[in-house]
């Protein structure tokens, strides 16, 4: 019997960890991508001590550069196509300055990694997928790819651009058996604040007087889409916490 295997990548904290775990949970062998190495062997160890029998892979690399995603595609060319579920999970946010003071650098990181990015690695599995006749690739956007706010144009521009390409994709493989979804998150406490920010303590204030969904929240999720019967394409999923009504429209208990 052929390994059943998930493909997570942006592993190496929040929303992808907790996907391979979830994912692991199920059943899957897990291949998990990423950027740091020595997070993504403690994800292997924490996998492997609840579930000895799953078959943990490893790959350090940059999604949002072509020729690593070739030279990873070369490398692993048995376990891609045999890559029953991908989840395009590896994206950020950077900074929160008005177009008219934004940085071009962090502009080109953002477009590079959460559009190119996901495209690559989507192109080198869903060929596979189309001639095995399963599959399902599941990605992660945003509450920002349906509705916009001061400071996040070009970000929330990059996960419209998510939702445009979970469209498209899941027309263009019409009459194939592999499956799209595009799961969008509101507020979910992760490094993702950290990393937009460049600061713990700002990140932090992100999250004050309120409670985030967290990492396991959106990997529930993940799993449950990826546990419906094959007939069965959960399309579109929008996942706020309780204490969010919209984007910039929180409810927070003791802050001034």
């Amino acid at each position: 019997m052929m390994a059943k295997w998930a493909l997570i990548t942006g592993a190496s904290s929040g929303i992808g960890w907790a996907t391979a775990e979830a994912l692991a949970a199920q059943g899957f062998d897990i291949f998990v991508t990423g950027r740091r190495y020595e997070k993504l062997q403690e994800l292997e160890k924490a996998i492997k001590a609840r579930h000895p029998k799953t078959q943990v892979k490893l790959a350090c690399f940059d999604v949002s550069d072509r020729f690593e995603v070739s030279e990873f595609v070369k490398a692993h060319k048995a376990e891609i196509a045999e890559v029953e579920i991908l989840v395009n999970n590896a994206g950020l946010a950077r900074g929160v300055e008005k177009m008219q003071d934004a940085s071009l650098d962090d502009w080109e990181v953002m477009i590079d990694t959460n559009i190119k990015g996901l495209l690559f690695m989507t192109r080198a599995v869903v060929e596979h997928m189309v001639k095995k006749n399963s599959g399902h690739i599941i990605n992660l956007g945003s509450v920002a790819g349906r509705w916009t706010y001061p400071g996040g144009g070009v970000y929330c521009a990059t996960k419209f651009a998510v939702r445009a390409l979970s469209e498209g994709l899941r027309m263009d493989l019409l009459g194939t058996k592999v499956r799209v979804t595009n799961i969008e998150p509101g507020m979910v406490n992760t490094e993702f604040s950290v990393v937009r920010l460049g600061d713990q303590a700002k990140a932090d204030k992100v999250y004050e007087g309120m409670t985030p969904l967290s990492a396991q929240d959106i990997a529930e999720t993940v799993a449950w889409c990826a546990a419906r019967p094959a007939h069965v394409n959960i399309q579109e999923l929008v996942i706020y916490p309780t204490d969010q009504a919209h984007v910039g429209q929180v409810a927070r208990k003791g802050v001034s």
